[in-house]
């Protein structure tokens, strides 16, 4: 897939046009709220087996061809260069995908074994279906097959039934779901929370269901509620048989464990109890992860930081979600809620002290409406992705992009002559 950025004047149809690819197609991969109604900035992912190469110092077409096992006729057709031997670093090329023309007695499961590809990315990317019927002289697009393999937790907040629609749309996409959270008690005990559906849907789509602790920050006598647990190994023992039997009743395969402001006296406290988790849960066939404030140095000051040890935990349990957003916090003034200058600065301390293959980088996957000059105490509206462009569209705004944090953002003036400044994600 491509990204392509909107520039003042085009159209939906000119976009298609360009990369050959049905309006259709881009309108519902984007779920543009009105497809004649672009924003100039706005990023649209691109359905195509299509890349874009960068062209590097020293090359020249025969190279890149070469590397791409395409010929250079295909690259000067499909970017109308006029001189061939003219190319310059910096360059942005499109270089097009594998094609075959179907012939006589050819059918799409033989044109799939043909060229090693998954016949289902064979549809996908043709946009066909399995009954779909194909004639001499269709042209079929072969998918790439050099695709990273990565793994993804998903933390759902959607419980109950309004779970489903959307695990069995997203969750193809995910190795973990999450539904977040159960509320940890002063006693042990659990709060009950409706994720049976969310569960049974996850299993449906091949994603592995992960159980999510969490605690609040004080307990009803206003004591800090992760101090009184890991303080007390008798409510520990009791937390965890009380995890194992839901895990058991509900086909969780792994626990999360995310314990937030906890003290920092407790940090060897927490870290004992992550290894009680793993002592308990990985004899019966249980993974153990913790979810991580987003750290810059081992001695980073702060409640949110000192008692998680990054180290420790890398070593415990086998994996960590890094909490690496909230920038833009809701009660805060408007910034870049992942800002990837922030998150590459936690990285690079993370792998010091923690196995890469154990590390999940985290972002959101929402948007924040902020009311500005921003006043202190005043809280910022949580929204959908797809609401922040709707509202982008309804008030004809042009989305901007912060280049230091890659977020885009965008302002307008609503009906009550008020400005709000609105930072969500986009393909980008």
């Amino acid at each position: 897939m491509l990204i392509h950025v909107v520039k003042p004047g085009e159209t939906l149809w000119r976009i298609s046009s360009i990369y050959n690819v049905p309006m259709a197609r881009v309108a519902a991969l984007n779920e543009l709220p009105n497809p004649n109604r672009l924003l100039i900035g706005q990023a649209l992912v691109i359905p195509t087996e299509d890349v874009i190469h960068v062209v590097r110092p020293g090359e020249n077409l025969w190279r890149i061809a070469q590397q791409y096992g395409v010929s250079v006729q295909e690259i000067v057709q499909r970017n109308q260069i006029t001189n061939p031997n003219y190319i310059y670093p910096g360059l942005q090329l499109i270089i097009p995908a594998m094609r075959y023309r179907v012939q006589p007695g050819d059918t799409l499961w033989g044109i799939a074994q043909r060229f090693n590809v998954d016949l289902q990315d064979l549809l996908r990317v043709n946009g066909l279906t399995a009954t779909t019927v194909i004639y001499p002289g269709n042209i079929i697009v072969i998918p790439r097959k050099d695709r990273p393999e990565i793994e993804v937790n998903g933390y759902i907040y959607n419980l109950g039934e309004a779970a489903v629609p959307i695990v069995r749309e997203d969750a193809v996409h995910l190795t973990y779901l999450s539904p977040f959270a159960y509320l940890i008690k002063e006693d042990g005990e659990l709060e009950p929370i409706d994720d049976v559906p969310a569960i049974r849907a996850a299993y449906g789509r091949d994603a592995v269901p992960m159980m999510a602790i969490t605690n609040f920050t004080v307990t009803q006598l206003g004591q800090n509620l992760a101090h009184v647990i890991l303080t007390d190994s008798a409510l520990q023992e009791t937390l965890l048989t009380n995890i194992i039997n839901i895990m058991v009743e509900k086909d969780y395969m792994g626990l999360n464990i995310d314990f937030e402001n906890v003290l920092p006296e407790d940090r060897e406290n927490y870290n004992n109890f992550v290894q009680l988790a793993v002592d308990r849960l990985h004899p019966r066939g249980f993974f153990v992860s913790t979810a991580l404030a987003p750290k810059v140095s081992a001695d980073q000051p702060g409640l949110l930081y000192e008692a998680h040890d990054y180290e420790a935990h890398g070593r415990i349990a086998d994996f960590v979600i890094l909490m690496t957003y909230e920038w833009g916090y809701r009660r805060g003034a408007p910034q870049a809620i992942s800002p990837l200058n922030q998150i590459r600065r936690v990285l690079d301390y993370a792998v010091t002290v923690i196995p890469r293959e154990k590390i999940f980088f985290g972002f959101q996957i929402y948007a924040r409406d902020w009311i500005i000059p921003h006043v202190q105490g005043q809280e910022a509206r949580t929204i959908s992705m797809q609401e922040a462009i709707r509202i982008g569209t309804n008030y004809g705004t042009v989305i901007q992009y912060d280049e230091t944090t890659q977020s885009p953002f965008f302002r307008y003036r609503d009906e009550q002559g008020r400005m709000h400044e609105v930072w969500f994600e986009d393909a980008r």
